[in-house]
């Protein structure tokens, strides 16, 4: 009896065990993604030399991933993001030098039935209103309405893309409208608190987006506000976008290590289309400008014209030129051809 006994009990524990893995991999999960985007081409910008160049993230920044979710019953989840940018051009981490490892997402939340709460660093709602009504999305070396607000050389928007220290919380879905607000702490010398938020209506072809942020850092002019109304509606054969913003910068905080009388006001707009191009091709344009005005007086426009085609659900190939047009400057040329996929 002992000895037959023994394989009866080994094959239950056996049994239990796997009983009880199956159990944890069905209350949590952990999923490692993330794109890989290159192009090559050579690229001017107004006022600037012309470089020919194999360069990484233009159409989309490259990063990479991990998130783990855990079900704690009752409809309750636990979520951990981490995400870090990396330039696959040199295998460099970061956007840039001195970047943080962990600079797209590093953030632990609770999603429910009462929406998303979020705490660490979180891409703030300005950011993500941006990339939803221009048809280069988050591209920060093609999209007309990413190079005018964060990188137009004329007013560049403080607080990057993402915020440190943050708190974050988004609604659930109340019929089309999702909102989010989002909070920084002022933890560092001279900084915050930062505050942003967003309002968005989805309702069949038509999409609205109004955003707004406070920020006070010592990388602003003292105190920085701006907003921005965003919209898209698909036609079908032809999807539409459009924003129009505002940015103000107000020297007049106590400490801002900006001169006195330094105030601008920079007036930004973006207009453009998504065409299909039979079942697997479509046809990108936007044309954004930034006007500033106050204490300097200056201009810039983009202009970008693109073809994306998809190999595959996650592969895709593209063709861009852009014009650049800095006030004072001569208008500069670019060129690229790139693949990006995501994984």
């Amino acid at each position: 009896m002992q000895i037959a006994s023994r394989p009866f009990f080994r094959a239950t524990a056996l049994a239990a065990l796997a009983a009880c893995s199956l159990g944890s991999a069905q209350a949590q999960t952990a999923q490692v993604y993330g794109l890989a985007d290159v192009s090559v081409g050579s690229f001017k910008e107004s006022g600037g030399k012309r470089t020919e160049q194999v360069a990484s993230g233009r159409m989309a920044t490259s990063y990479l991933g991990f998130r783990a979710t855990e079900d704690l019953g009752g409809g309750l989840q636990a979520i951990v993001t981490l995400e870090h940018f990396m330039r696959m051009d040199s295998g460099e981490a970061g956007r840039f030098a001195g970047d943080a490892f962990w600079s797209r997402n590093a953030n632990v939340g609770l999603r429910g039935s009462f929406g998303l709460i979020r705490l660490g660093r979180i891409g703030t709602p300005f950011f993500v209103n941006t990339l939803s009504y221009n048809p280069f999305l988050d591209s920060f070396g093609f999209s007309p309405a990413i190079r005018t607000i964060y990188q137009g050389g004329i007013g560049k928007l403080a607080g990057d893309s993402g915020w440190n220290n943050a708190v974050g919380y988004s609604t659930p879905r109340l019929g089309a409208f999702t909102g989010h607000v989002l909070v920084s702490a002022g933890e560092g010398a001279g900084e915050g608190p930062n505050v942003g938020g967003s309002l968005q209506y989805a309702g069949g072809a038509l999409a609205v987006g109004l955003a707004a942020q406070k920020v006070q850092t010592a990388f602003s002019a003292g105190e920085e506000t701006a907003w921005q109304l965003g919209a898209s509606y698909d036609f079908g054969p032809v999807k539409v976008f459009g924003q129009v913003g505002r940015i103000e910068e107000d020297d007049t905080r106590t400490g801002s290590a900006v001169a006195a009388g330094s105030d601008t006001r920079d007036r930004t707009l973006q207009a453009g289309f998504s065409l299909p191009v039979g079942a697997v091709g479509k046809v990108l344009a936007s044309y954004g400008e930034a006007k500033t005005t106050g204490a300097r007086d200056s201009k810039r426009s983009f202009t970008t014209l693109a073809y994306d085609h998809q190999l595959s659900k996650r592969t895709d190939v593209y063709a861009v030129v852009m014009f650049d047009k800095l006030k004072g400057q001569d208008r500069a040329a670019t060129t690229a051809l790139g693949v990006r996929h995501n994984f």
